[in-house]
């Protein structure tokens, strides 16, 4: 799929964007409002533009990294600690339907561009608040990126080697989370907005994205006592699923651990007395005596070749996979077919393969209409657009480093 002309119908169609954050969970849900077809302007610091554009890796000198997070979005540049900037951002704020921003809590007030202001002249307004740790609260002005969040909530001491110390997820679990959250709250927000004429803050932030994904470890240690701590790739709440190594070295990971696939499991692998046995007899025993039942499977799994197992496990209905590289990923037919992995073209770099628009909706589809935009490509066009700005205007503000 190349970056294309919109669907006929969208759902967020007629919904005007502002989005004035960087780095990944703003401009991410940002992007998620551009796939479900909002004109999503993207506002940057004139000459250096969002903080992601200088991080590598680069295709013809363009980030990667800013690539995958600014799709379906226009860029203005605005030279923010210019008064007539943070005047001309008010004026766009008063055609706006949803503002996205994710400074440090104070900064936009600082502007004098706070939820205050701002609900004054755009009562409508729905203003998606991304930080840390809050706006208010005794942590809110301290800084904070998924790594911390990952720190700082327990999450890095539920992931890795139960053997090796705590780890961080293999990409930014927590932005991405976060990034859900806000989309949500604006859609939550848009929806009573409808109702009733009247826009509200949405806050969301990153520690309470990190504290949304931790299963049941609060109420364990709260109510139980019991610390949950690192279990590296085996299931918490069912043995046995977790990742094992064939003959030839593949590693699979396999789920066979519920009641309903047990049975089906030791009949698999040839051993149905394990059924009667006492310490397999119950997910609860076998959770007791997960070690013994890991071993069982892990002999068995190792003396076939993983396409011998794979086809065993997928013929008793347990969900079974191949570890694979990402290499293997991009390189499966389903991950095009499905729309998972689509292509766009960038005005300088060309072609570009990345990740799709992660929902899908059958009647207002979403769509990849616009490329990441170089930086303040969009400036003059969207003061047409959403000011009706007149040229000669448009030129007074940039010979003033106002955009």
């Amino acid at each position: 799929m190349q970056a294309s002309s919109s669907p006929t119908v969208s759902s967020l169609s007629g919904i005007k964007v502002l989005d004035l954050s960087r780095f990944i969970a703003g401009p991410h849900c940002a992007m998620l409002l551009g796939d479900l077809g909002a004109d999503v302007v993207k506002v940057e610091r004139t000459y250096a533009g969002d903080d992601t554009r200088s991080l590598g890796p680069y295709i013809a000198g363009e980030s990667i990294y800013f690539m995958m997070f600014n799709r379906n979005k226009r860029s203005l540049t605005l030279n923010f600690r210019n008064p007539e900037a943070q005047d001309l951002l008010r004026r766009l704020v008063q055609e706006a339907d949803v503002l996205v921003e994710n400074f440090r809590p104070g900064t936009m007030e600082k502007m004098g561009c706070g939820w205050e202001d701002l609900h004054k002249i755009n009562p409508k307004l729905v203003m998606a608040r991304l930080s840390g740790f809050g706006q208010n609260n005794s942590l809110s002005a301290e800084p904070c990126f998924d790594g911390i969040a990952q720190a700082i909530t327990g999450f890095m001491d539920l992931t890795g080697d139960p053997k090796g110390g705590p780890m961080m997820a293999g990409t930014f679990l927590v932005d991405y989370a976060t990034a859900l959250h806000a989309t949500i709250g604006i859609l939550a927000a848009l929806n009573h907005r409808t109702r009733t004429g009247e826009g509200q803050v949405v806050d969301v932030s990153l520690i309470g994205g990190a504290t949304s994904m931790l299963m049941t470890a609060i109420p364990e240690f709260l109510v139980n006592g019991r610390r949950m701590t690192r279990a590296g790739n085996r299931d918490r709440y069912a043995a046995p699923a977790n990742t094992f190594r064939a003959k030839d070295d593949v590693w699979i990971h396999m789920v066979a651990g519920n009641n309903a696939h047990f049975p089906r499991f030791v009949k698999m692998i040839g051993r149905p007395e394990l059924l009667e046995d006492p310490r397999f007899a119950t997910l609860e025993n076998r959770m007791v005596n997960v070690e013994a039942i890991e071993a069982i499977a892990a002999d068995w799994i190792g003396a076939h070749n993983a396409d011998e197992v794979l086809a065993a496990l997928r013929a008793a209905e347990l969900p079974s996979a191949r570890i694979r590289t990402v290499e293997e990923v991009a390189n499966d037919p389903y991950m095009r077919e499905a729309g998972h992995i689509v292509d766009i073209v960038h005005p300088k770099a060309g072609v570009v393969p990345m990740q799709g628009p992660p929902v899908g909706l059958g009647t207002t589809p979403t769509a990849v209409r616009l490329p990441p935009p170089m930086l303040g490509e969009h400036s003059d066009q969207v003061l047409h657009e959403w000011l009706s700005m007149p040229d000669e205007d448009i030129g007074k503000l940039r010979a003033a480093t106002v955009i």
